[in-house]
């Protein structure tokens, strides 16, 4: 990797700065507390984060990060995939609320705010992708229908971690793959469990397991809680947005502007110093761009160019 790239541990803390300021907005909580057992849904998967992969020439970094929030453009997935496994072995329907990210726990929960029209969804993410054009999240259709942005293919877009629903969501899906195994069953995601689960209701201290009785055999065993989204769209006041290229960011400004250098080529650079938790970092970037194509363009340029960490963001 070029030395000129951000290690992805600061590239994570940098990321959490640039998302869309909101000030004074009064957001309204997703309530994602009802709880479905695995039989409802035709299983959660296995829960993986995965090694580092490259895809493209590109390489992903796979963590659980709680404090996620990015900004980017959001794309949707649909009839092509249906009915197929997606990385976690569940299997994808276009009409669930789900979405693929190149680097989130699967299974793990998001909110998707739509910030060209206010739009905010729960999600949960299943697979892996996108891996084109520098997309942050591919949603499923149904997702992007209630997001407003089905017609038009892409939108702007934030993506949150809910760091509770994602942490239930994990030891579901372990719980599942322990019992599972046990039974002998493997880890087929679409089994469902052959005794009786037992739904209760989640709190925020739950940790997303409970214990219950099967009916059948009386015997003692694990009920598996999963948050599913809700479905409801959250209205949020948003503002207009402008597209960058996120080129990098830098703990030295020596190095920062030999990264301005080499992108002058490529059209209007800033190097901007930015705090991340009182430390200050200087960060490379592109734009403002007119335009999602030409946003594509150019960061199809950037990262011919080596800098192969770049990203389309929204602010």
């Amino acid at each position: 990797m070029p030395s000129f790239a951000v290690s992805r541990l600061l590239w994570a803390a940098v990321a959490g700065f640039m998302v869309l300021a909101m000030a004074g907005c009064s957001e309204t909580k997703f309530a994602v507390s009802t709880a479905k057992s695995v039989g409802d849904t035709g299983g959660i998967g296995q829960y993986k984060v995965g090694d580092p992969y490259r895809i493209n020439g590109i390489w992903y970094y796979p963590t659980a990060d709680d404090n996620y929030d990015r900004t980017g453009i959001a794309s949707w997935y649909g009839e092509a995939f249906e009915g197929k496994t997606t990385a976690n072995g569940e299997v994808f329907r276009l009409n669930r609320l789900t979405a693929a990210h190149p680097t989130l726990p699967l299974p793990s929960m998001v909110r998707v705010t739509n910030l060209e029209n206010g739009r905010a969804l729960a999600l949960r993410v299943n697979d892996r992708g996108p891996f084109a054009s520098g997309r942050v999240i591919d949603v499923s259709r149904r997702a992007a229908q209630l997001l407003g942005f089905e017609r038009q293919g892409t939108a702007r877009v934030r993506v949150q971690v809910m760091a509770d629903e994602s942490r239930a969501l994990a030891a579901a899906a372990q719980g599942q793959d322990r019992q599972l195994a046990a039974a002998g069953a493997g880890t087929a995601p679409e089994a469902a469990p052959r005794t009786t689960v037992t739904a209760v209701a989640l709190d925020d201290s739950s940790a997303g397991l409970a214990a219950g009785t099967t009916a059948a055999t009386g015997s003692r065993t694990t009920a598996i809680v999963v948050p599913e989204p809700d479905g409801r769209v959250v209205q949020l006041p948003v503002k207009a947005t402008n597209l960058y290229i996120q080129a990098g960011a830098f703990a030295e400004r020596v190095n920062a502007a030999r990264l301005q250098a080499k992108l002058k080529p490529f059209g209007r650079t800033g190097l901007s110093p930015v705090y991340v938790d009182g430390q200050q970092f200087y960060r490379v970037r592109l734009g403002p761009i007119p335009t999602l194509a030409d946003a594509d363009r150019v960061l199809a340029k950037v990262i011919g160019a080596g800098v192969d960490q770049a990203r389309i963001v929204v602010d």
